[in-house]
């Protein structure tokens, strides 16, 4: 009885290692979405950017990101699970090394693009890990609530500690502090992840292929109709492109006998509802945090680290929100959260969207409080309702759905609120001066008091979108969330 006691506690001590590692592994992939916004200005001016190119180095993270979870996610439950989490932690650590040692754009970008494939592979095997490591019930809610509250928390903790980096090092450390981390979940894997052995089938990379280059050419024609216009061939094309590349993924995936996302699987009206929830909530935060930390750099003239403290209502809000939501989510349900969570996300966004080129922290404070709270409010709702009534096969492509809506959100959200952006700022500039055939951002002071309105008009755009986003995620959580018997059951119950 004794040696049982002992064992029992052992295996305890053992998962909370192995959560350690999960959790690190996921609050440093979800870092890596926020922590490179910081450095941006730095990044322009030492490998010369230009406004529209920079936009690359955080979309090629998350382009790689959300379009091949759906692919990482399945290739955890084909071909083990602690295995695809080690080799995309590898690689993730190998192009975090190689991102900080970049002498040129191509460079860099090409480095954040194998970061997003390193965190698609590491990021969904993670969540699935914890489905199987944990027990069903209270042992298993409690691992789902740390690993949804660093996913919440690491987006806004990864501006401050971004900002401390840029200020007392240089922007090439933001890439740099993922190798330590990295190399101790590395040492640590073999030890306290168990093994779990995959099932080998046929895998869909036509399916991946297809939707993560669809969505390359769909971002791009956005971003290249903020350089010129709708009317723009290339643009046209990249549109084009983008669209029979879609089809073609639907069209695999309906033929297919071993799709990579199965098109039924979206049947449950409460999970298909919870992806599009995320998919505008990722689309709007994302552009939050690029557009904001540009404000307060450019315009306020705050410096790095200024910026990064900035944001600490939203990883105080999220956790202590989180919190209350995962204490009473098994009595009211997800459906309550799911509408109020976006609600406040929207006027938060909309509170955002009247600062001026006089504002001070106090003007932003109140907003992202208020988004903070709006957004753990819908963190671990949508993260439980992912995983929820789905066997431990599903588990990876349930999370991967998840996390690939937030992050394909997000790259589409930034590209349609940089173009957004460019035209606001151009249409300000147009009714003050006269502009040439010739006009370009670069030719323009950024140090001019026009130029600085015009900026901020683009801001107050951007952010008048965001809420928008937030907005339709809040008529889809009113009009798809359901409270059904087996909902709440399936909280407690996730097969």
């Amino acid at each position: 009885m004794q040696k049982l006691s002992s064992q029992a506690q052992t295996e305890e001590q053992h998962h909370k290692l192995a959560l350690v590692v999960i959790a690190a592994a996921q609050l440093m992939v979800l870092l890596d979405l926020t922590i490179v916004n910081i450095a941006l200005p730095s990044m322009k001016h030492d490998l010369h950017f230009s406004s529209t190119n920079l936009v690359w180095v955080i979309d090629a993270y998350a382009l790689a990101f959300g379009g091949l979870l759906l692919l990482g996610g399945k290739s955890g439950d084909l071909f083990g699970r602690k295995k695809m989490f080690t080799i995309g932690i590898l690689l993730f650590t190998l192009s975090s090394f190689a991102g900080g040692l970049s002498v040129d754009q191509l460079w860099l970008i090409i480095a954040r693009t194998f970061q997003g494939i390193g965190a698609a592979i590491a990021s969904p095997t993670a969540l699935s890990l914890i489905t199987v490591i944990f027990k069903e019930g209270s042992e298993r809610n409690r691992a789902m609530t740390v690993y949804a509250a660093m996913s919440a928390a690491g987006g806004a903790l990864g501006l401050l500690l971004g900002g401390v980096l840029v200020d007392l090092f240089s922007w090439r450390w933001v890439l740099f502090v993922n190798v330590p981390i990295g190399l101790l979940i590395l040492v640590l894997t073999p030890y306290v992840i168990p093994n779990y052995s995959g099932i080998r089938v046929k895998i869909d990379y036509l399916g991946a292929l297809s939707i993560s280059t669809g969505m390359v050419f769909l971002v791009y024609g956005l971003l290249k109709v903020s350089e010129t216009s709708w009317g723009n061939n290339l643009a046209i094309t990249s549109f084009v492109v983008a669209l029979i590349l879609i089809i073609t993924f639907i069209t695999i995936e309906l033929k297919t006998t071993e799709p990579l996302m199965p098109l039924k699987f979206l049947i449950n009206r409460n999970r298909a509802g919870g992806y599009l929830i995320m998919l505008f909530l990722g689309g709007a935060m994302l552009s939050l945090i690029y557009f904001l930390t540009q404000f307060m750099q450019e315009i306020l003239k705050d410096s790095p680290i200024v910026a990064g403290v900035a944001y600490l209502p939203i990883p105080f809000m999220v956790g202590i929100t989180g919190v209350v939501v995962s204490k009473v989510v098994r009595k009211v349900g997800y459906r309550p959260f799911l509408i109020v969570g976006p609600l406040m996300v929207a006027l938060g966004f909309l509170w955002l969207s009247r600062i001026s080129a006089s504002s001070d922290y106090l003007d932003i404070f109140g907003p992202l409080v208020l988004i903070g709270i709006g957004m753990g409010l819908s963190f671990v709702p949508l993260t439980l309702n992912a995983v929820s009534s789905v066997d431990h096969a599903q588990t990876g492509l349930a999370s991967a759905l998840l996390n690939s809506s937030q992050q394909i959100g997000g790259s589409l959200g930034l590209a349609v609120l940089v173009s957004a952006y460019v035209s606001t700022f151009k249409n300000s500039l147009a009714s003050n001066i006269n502009l040439t055939k010739s006009f370009t951002l670069a030719k323009v002071s950024q140090s001019s008091e026009l130029v600085q309105h015009a900026m901020v008009s683009g801001y107050k755009s951007a952010f008048l979108i965001g809420s928008g986003f937030a907005g339709l995620a809040f008529l889809i959580g009113v009009l798809s969330i359901r409270q059904t018997k087996s909902t709440m059951v399936g909280i407690d119950d996730i097969r």
